[in-house]
């Protein structure tokens, strides 16, 4: 049976009569990565504090390890580490300084050795030298992920940690999370505003929607939520005709060049199929995208609630 490294219970944090957060319960697991999603203002920010002890809940609690994070908040902490974008270290102390004074807080063995190993991880060997005000917003990122990890952390807390990453960039940082995950069983809470991110590193996902856990599934379990795929045909001939066969069978159909772009229910896609091709409509190119995470946010944001596929 795994080990749950991280339990919240009844989680809630008001502001006045502003609810952010909604009695909230779930866990991660030891080794387990853990997307928590929602759209702006849906409580992962909150939640997140709440988690590291900068903001106190309203009601409910957490347990880090088996202990209560209330009584046990130093002695958990020197196992927790945070990434944000928001967070700054001392403008004035180079890279490699303030990697060094972290270090030095947490007690860590063998700093040097760590600190040149998370310098070459995240591509930041060339300005170690260099101070931190003098960082772009990219370059920033990449120290406060070496800063998260210096401690060996065993559960880690990760607010969009490539957001402002280029794309090589944020494979490494990708490449080195799993390799964490893998080495040293480092349990992650991860949010993000990249579906497709999320859906290579999470084992699991909650999504947040006003402060409340709507759902709770693998990524591909959230997607196989929503029962409208995409297929393009690129037609030469008779794409009107084709659209009109569309629009009779009441499936979303526009046409763009000579691409048919057509939304219908994954059980319906033989049907148009078979349909064209008794209709005489030729095509030379299909392309048929199942639905995926994205899909899945977009619809629950801007409905805020789960989709209801037909039985």
């Amino acid at each position: 049976m795994l080990e749950k490294v991280l339990e919240v219970n009844n989680l809630s944090k008001s502001f006045g009569k502003t609810k952010a957060v909604k009695n909230i319960s779930f866990h991660i697991n030891e080794g387990e990565i853990v997307g928590l999603l929602g759209p702006n203002g849906a409580g992962k920010t909150t939640t997140i504090q709440m988690l590291l002890g900068t903001l106190t809940p309203t009601s409910g609690d957490a347990w880090y390890f088996g202990k209560s994070f209330k009584d046990h908040r130093e002695e958990i902490l020197q196992k927790v580490n945070f990434c944000s974008s928001y967070i700054r270290l001392p403008w004035r102390l180079t890279v490699y300084e303030n990697l060094d004074v972290i270090a030095r807080l947490y007690g860590v063995k063998n700093r040097k050795r760590r600190i040149k190993k998370l310098l070459d991880a995240f591509d930041i060997s060339e300005f170690e030298k260099r101070p931190f005000a003098s960082l772009s917003a990219g370059q920033i990122m990449r120290v406060v992920l070496a800063k998260s990890f210096i401690n060996y952390p065993k559960v880690i807390l990760l607010d969009e940690p490539t957001a402002s990453l280029d794309p090589d960039i944020a494979k490494k940082v990708r490449d080195f999370l799993i390799r964490e995950q893998k080495e040293f069983q480092v349990s992650m809470l991860y949010t993000s505003h990249n579906m497709a991110e999320v859906e290579r590193l999470c084992d699991r996902v909650i999504f947040l929607n006003k402060g409340k856990i709507l759902a709770e599934d693998t990524p591909l379990g959230l997607a196989n939520k929503i029962d409208i795929s995409r297929v393009d045909l690129l037609i030469n001939r008779d794409i009107t005709k084709a659209q009109g066969i569309c629009v009779e069978n009441k499936w979303k159909a526009n046409i763009s060049d000579n691409f048919l772009k057509v939304e219908l229910k994954e059980k319906d896609i033989s049907k148009l199929l078979s349909t064209l091709a008794k209709s005489g409509i030729d095509y030379s190119e299909i392309s048929i995208d199942k639905p995926t995470l994205e899909d899945f946010f977009l619809q629950v944001s801007s409905k805020g609630k789960l989709p209801q596929k037909e039985k």
